[in-house]
């Protein structure tokens, strides 16, 4: 028999940085997604995985052992030893997995769904939720549970870190319709823990600053469920904008970001933002509608930037 999963990428669209100082942040789901197929394997190969997933050159021997250790918790939460019961997980779909898109927690959502339905087992989104937050726990330490939350919903959230060790709040923001949205790369890779360090010593260096810095998040915050949730994309394309505004002041935009804005914003898009990390990475351009979300991916790309054209919520 065999049986396949899905899990979705992710985008982070308010509070890159604010989550950090227990500030509630917005991340979605995206269109572009991961598959998992699972099938027995022959007597006595163990587990195989065979992974066919586009990927950015040296991605999956980068993750090989967080990958391992992703596969190993979740056949552990099944109670299956590859050993007696022999497994080959394919992993493919059109997710690109590159950092700060989520393909490890898609990754995880997809072979727990796979796995569940192999050995019928009816599972809630909630469990295999609980699941991929697990995989992702033994693959890269404490993860916030944003990604793998995106990754089984597909939808918008908002979500709160805990400000003791007690569980996130994360809560699931209703849409009617997707929209488009277009990723782009700056092919520049950084160190989370590095940047967010550096936050740290700016706001320790002058707390009065970042707390006006803070309020203002603040103000863009309180709007932008409610602005989701009518598709007023108008004006989510606003606070996008006066969101990134504010990640240039904590100093974690680059050039190549802003060159990247720029190109989307006069090609139309309703805002355009960094998204995750910073200081490289992706940025996020809203643009509703497949005629501007091409013509916004076509004006980055005739820069040579990589893109992605997907869908959010």
């Amino acid at each position: 028999m065999v049986s396949e999963g899905r899990g979705f990428g992710k985008v982070i669209l308010f509070g890159e940085h604010f989550v950090v100082y227990n500030l509630p942040g917005i991340a979605s789901g995206i269109s572009d997604y991961t598959t998992a197929t699972v099938e027995d394997g022959g007597p006595g190969t163990g587990f195989q995985l065979v992974d066919i997933r586009p990927q950015s050159p040296g991605y999956g021997e980068k993750k090989k052992e967080e990958m391992s250790r992703q596969f190993k918790a979740i056949f552990r939460e099944f109670s299956i030893d590859p050993k007696s019961t022999p497994l080959q997980v394919t992993l493919a779909g059109n997710l690109y997995c590159s950092s700060g898109i989520g393909a490890s927690a898609a990754l995880a959502a997809s072979t727990a769904r796979a796995l569940a339905e192999k050995l019928g087992r009816q599972l809630s989104d909630n469990e295999i939720n609980r699941l991929a937050y697990i995989a992702e726990e033994a693959g890269s330490g404490t993860p916030s549970g944003i990604d793998n939350t995106c990754s089984v919903y597909g939808k918008f959230i908002t979500f709160e870190k805990s400000k003791e060790s007690g569980t996130n709040k994360i809560d699931v923001l209703s849409t009617d319709e997707p929209v488009e949205i277009v990723m782009a790369s700056t092919g520049i890779t950084q160190e989370t823990r590095a940047v967010v360090n550096d936050v740290r010593r700016k706001k320790e260096a002058d707390e009065a600053w970042f707390d006006g810095v803070v309020k203002q998040y603040t103000d863009i915050y309180n709007t932008a469920p409610e602005a989701i949730k009518n598709a007023d994309w108008k004006t989510v394309g606003e606070l996008m904008d006066r969101n990134h505004e504010l990640l240039r002041q904590i100093t974690v935009s680059c050039d190549e970001l802003e060159h990247l804005i720029r190109l989307a914003k006069d090609a139309g898009a309703l805002g355009a933002k960094l998204t995750g990390t910073g200081r490289g990475g992706y940025i996020v351009a809203l643009c509703p509608g497949k005629e501007l979300q091409e013509r916004v991916a076509g004006a980055i790309e005739d820069e040579g930037f990589k893109v992605l054209k997907t869908s959010v919520g």
